[in-house]
């Protein structure tokens, strides 16, 4: 069953890998370039006219490496897969409307907010509805009604906040990223090394599965995840279309995701989060994506109330552009901070677990 996650995650770095080179001449010959804001790091001038949408690539490539993995090993589809994969491409939508319409108009700003909102809304809203249905053998559905940090805990919430509280995570999690992607590799090389967490998340919650409790030396020690298998396939997909992509997008960028891959990567990964029972635990794997956050409601917040920047700029990666810090520098330092916060979440998810036994 392993096999599933092997072949994901090779085929859909492959596709990215030969893939994206096609995209960024299909891109180029229709004119669709980056449009560059005026008050940004001056370095950034050059990147004016960069083929954007590149999120296209990993995408496809994702579904794709999904699919051919199961006709591979023949094994079939699940809910949970199906519904993470399908909140993705939707978030992907709704993020190529806004990078169709920057580049058409010539505006930096894209969809209108309310339009933005409201497709998000109307995506996450969806995914959240469906993932409390389709329940297993055991009466699990993808999703649960019960917050979770490792697993799930205290009170179950009712299916209305529920669903309030997964938009707020498909919306964090998606402006988020969208956030982040303002240097050249930065979003694609910290989300590779979360989807790197969640296989192993997915790997290791299969083989403790509660559904196996009769085989596992602790049955107390069990994680009651619909289809834990299936999400590390994912994951997996998401890592090596990512990786892949990374090739291309890495300094100097010969292509950028655009809002079409920043949303559909925080969609995704929220969507890991929320079927994996470890909903809380995202905002310590995603570190790196809620610090950039963070960043911006400080500076807009300090600056409502008392007149006065924190940050030379927010997001916070262009605070140390403006500093002084090169491209790469930043970039390269701001991967090992994401990975500090993978190892620290990964630890704590092991210690929970441990802890149980």
């Amino acid at each position: 069953m392993m096999k599933q996650i092997l072949f994901a995650g090779v085929i859909g770095l492959f596709l990215t890998l030969v893939g994206t080179p096609l995209l960024i001449k299909l891109l180029a010959r229709k004119g669709y370039g980056q449009y560059i804001r005026d008050d940004g790091p001056r370095e950034h001038a050059s990147k004016r006219g960069t083929p954007t949408m590149g999120g296209i690539a990993f995408i496809l490539a994702t579904v794709a490496a999904y699919f051919l993995s199961k006709v591979i090993t023949g094994y079939a589809p699940t809910y949970s897969g199906l519904l993470v994969l399908g909140l993705m491409v939707g978030m992907g939508l709704v993020g190529f409307l806004d990078d169709y319409i920057k580049i058409v108009k010539r505006r930096s700003l894209g969809l209108r907010a309310k339009a933005k909102m409201a497709g998000q809304l109307i995506v996450g809203i969806a995914f959240a509805v469906l993932a409390l249905q389709f329940s297993d053998a055991r009466g699990n559905t993808p999703a649960s009604t019960k917050l979770s940090f490792i697993t799930d805990f205290g009170w179950t919430i009712g299916p209305v906040l529920f669903v309030i509280w997964a938009l707020f995570m498909i919306l964090a999690m998606s402006n988020g990223v969208n956030l982040t992607d303002g240097l050249d590799g930065l979003a694609t090389g910290a989300s590779v090394l979360v989807f790197g967490a969640y296989t192993f998340i997915g790997v290791w919650q299969f083989q403790e599965s509660c559904a196996n409790a009769m085989t596992l030396t602790n049955p107390n020690a069990c994680y009651e995840v619909r289809d834990p298998l299936d999400l590390a396939v994912v994951a997996s997909a998401l890592m090596g279309a990512c990786l892949g992509f990374l090739w291309w997008n890495t300094s100097p960028a010969k292509i950028f995701m655009g809002d079409t891959g920043s949303l559909a990567l925080g969609g995704v990964l929220a969507g890991l989060a929320i079927c994996s029972r470890t909903e809380l635990l995202l905002a310590l794997l995603g570190g790196l994506f809620v610090l950039i956050t963070m960043s911006v409601v400080i500076q807009v917040g300090s600056f409502r109330l008392t007149g006065k920047r924190v940050f030379r700029m927010a997001p916070l990666q262009h605070h140390f552009e403006l500093k002084g810090w090169s491209e790469v520098l930043v970039v390269v330092r701001f991967w090992i901070i994401q990975g500090i916060c993978v190892i620290v979440g990964l630890g704590l998810f092991y210690a929970g677990w441990a802890a149980d036994k």
